[in-house]
């Protein structure tokens, strides 16, 4: 992958950066470096198909999967900036990553389930899955089937309405995925795994 651009706020502690792949294919994320931590927010495939109205990602369509090896390039580039004193501070190590930024993470389950197992390799980054989240704008069937491969790394749900009728008319997946069906399927993933559930909730005035 290649460096495109990178744009910085907070003081340089935040930096978003647009990467060019194999075929041209664009994609970004973003490195924040806190007091406590430093995250960078990867994107698991180029675009989104999931058409939320308020998303500009999912305004552009989706373009393609990322493969397992892109997904683990952007957090090995990542990495290396934290290592090499790139962000204000000085040096240091990258301990957190989240599957928030560009695609859907759980309709390219198989390539992030293997990027996932890179990083987490002593032979690789050696990162704790516990330091690792994955959002979902909510794939009830994907979410079980996390459940079921009994995977270590944290989980959490785009929600963004506490309603099947205003979820509607923001998230059209809620049409397949109803609140009770991701209900459903949060209860079967904490039960058989244990992992801390997050739900992401953004404030639209005078709607939620």
């Amino acid at each position: 992958i290649e460096l495109v651009t990178t744009r910085t706020t907070d003081g340089g502690m935040t930096r978003k950066d647009l990467r060019k792949l194999h075929d041209g294919t664009l994609v970004e994320s973003v490195l924040m470096r806190y007091t406590d931590r430093v995250t960078v927010c990867i994107s698991s495939q180029a675009g989104c198909g999931m058409n939320c109205p308020f998303c500009a990602t999912g305004q552009a369509g989706l373009t393609r999967n990322l493969t397992a090896g892109e997904i683990t390039a952007q957090i090995v580039a990542s990495a290396k900036a934290c290592a090499t004193g790139e962000l204000p501070g000085g040096p240091t190590r990258l301990s957190n990553v989240v599957f928030m930024g560009m695609g859907e993470p759980l309709l390219n389950y198989k390539q992030v389930l293997r990027a996932i197992n890179t990083i987490s390799s002593p032979d690789a980054l050696g990162m704790s899955p516990r330091r690792i989240t994955v959002s979902t704008a909510g794939v009830a069937k994907g979410i079980r089937q996390l459940a079921d491969d009994r995977v270590r790394f944290k989980l959490a749900l785009s929600l963004h309405a506490a309603n099947d009728a205003k979820r509607n008319q923001i998230m059209p997946i809620n049409d397949a995925n109803n609140i009770k069906s991701l209900v459903d399927a949060l209860n079967y993933f904490y039960q058989e795994t244990g992992n801390e559930i997050t739900f992401e909730y953004i404030l639209f005035k005078d709607f939620n």
